[in-house]
């Protein structure tokens, strides 16, 4: 089993040891995550809008494009890890990659309807959010000493959040004045990006790995990661819970119908799930360090069933939404930071980009067929009924994962 050294090469501690505090580093790349992601979320809530009710795309299409938003940055993720191990330099992997995403917020309006084209562009987004997811996790890992993991990935997905709370909002908002022209919400998502890549560029810090480190790094050694039972059997269960995990869009798609909540409202379910992930990221993250990462993560999934139980419950109406939503920031809250925390306490700092992208990657991938299989379900069947089928997979997976990791419970 690989373990992560409490200290830098050279003996230099890392930030905040011996303080509690969470590292600057930490703090900054925080900043960053929350301008990002209120461009991120702005195009997120506008998605569902403009191409189901805007350019009345079906709900296999929708599943598609979803699908794509989501898991296009599957074999990136493995990109941006890797070659941020090799470079010794996972700041510029992560400059690169929000970069490549500012861009293509101010390209969605020259698609017009054409789905191929939004889904082009969609890839190319969500491309350089796999080059930089990796390298951003990693470089919190490694400035972080290892029995505050959960805390600090949990303050970064809090700063995160606050993003996602106000991206929503201004769409809501810049639809609600302007109406439902496109060209407002991409113009004012890409300012954002810039602005997050301006803080990424003058505000953090990384530590170069000296050339000879960087030329032990080889994709086979990554490859090898996997050897590790460990490690082996969390990405398998992570990646089998992906597979039951449908998109968020999805998500308040379905919540809308089912609870008979107007149109109108659909840009802002995604706050209700954003302020719960904001409230009870830190507290959660804490609760990681104490008590074991993946019972925690394991939990989370619980409550995610949770939330597919309520889509199923009639004439629901706004309790129903208050319920599903509560559940829902919930299950990212006990997920999201969670994960990389844990797999951060049993990777080398030599490649720990590459691991925490294995790992991202049977997500994102599970995730892709998830949202593309359930696209196809809703377009075939009743609601009710694609829903069910999706609660009796996610008892099946809870199952099947609670035998897999049994005896890692305490790590």
């Amino acid at each position: 089993m690989y373990v992560a050294s409490t200290r830098i090469r050279g003996g230099t501690k890392r930030e905040g040891d011996g303080k509690g505090r969470i590292p600057g580093t930490v703090l900054a790349l925080g900043t960053v995550s929350l301008l990002t992601d209120v461009s991120a979320e702005m195009v997120t809530a506008f998605l569902p809008v403009y191409l189901l009710y805007t350019l009345q795309v079906g709900y296999v299409q929708f599943g598609l494009l979803d699908g794509l938003y989501n898991g296009a940055t599957a074999i990136l993720r493995l990109v941006g890890g890797y070659g941020s191990d090799r470079l010794g330099r996972p700041k510029l992997v992560a400059l690169f990659g929000y970069g490549l995403s500012a861009v293509t917020k101010v390209l969605f309006p020259l698609a017009g309807a054409s789905a191929a084209g939004i889904g082009g562009i969609l890839a190319a987004d969500r491309a350089g959010k796999g080059m930089r997811t990796a390298p951003r996790d990693a470089l919190i890992s490694l400035v972080t000493p290892p029995d505050r993991l959960g805390r600090a990935f949990g303050v970064h997905r809090a700063m995160d959040t606050v993003g996602a709370l106000f991206g929503p909002l201004l769409t809501f908002l810049i639809l609600a004045k302007l109406g439902s022209s496109p060209e407002p919400v991409f113009v004012v998502s890409f300012c954002f990006a810039v602005l997050g890549l301006i803080v990424l560029a003058a505000f953090v810090r990384e530590r170069p790995v000296e050339p000879a480190a960087r030329k032990k790094i080889s994709i086979r050694r990554g490859l090898n990661l996997l050897r590790e039972r460990a490690f082996r059997r969390a990405t398998i269960a992570a990646t089998l819970l992906g597979l039951v995990t449908i998109s968020d869009a999805f998500v308040f798609v379905v919540l809308q119908k089912a609870a008979h909540v107007p149109i109108g409202l659909l840009p802002l379910l995604p706050l209700g799930t954003a302020l719960v992930f904001l409230l009870a990221a830190a507290p959660l993250g804490r609760l990681s360090d104490r008590i074991g990462r993946w019972p925690v993560f394991f939990a989370g999934h619980v409550l995610l069933l949770v939330v597919y139980v309520t889509l199923l419950l009639p004439g629901g109406g706004y309790p129903m939404v208050v319920v599903a939503l509560l559940a829902h920031g919930a299950f990212y809250a006990c997920t999201d930071g969670v994960l990389m925390a844990y797999a951060g306490g049993m990777l080398p700092e030599s490649l720990r980009g590459t691991g925490m992208a294995t790992m991202q990657t049977g997500q994102a991938v599970a995730r892709l067929a998830s949202s593309m299989v359930f696209g196809f379900m809703l377009a075939g069947m009743a609601l009710t009924s694609a829903v069910l089928a999706l609660v009796v997979a996610m008892f099946a997976a809870l199952v099947a994962v609670a035998f897999l990791v049994r005896k890692q419970a305490s790590a």
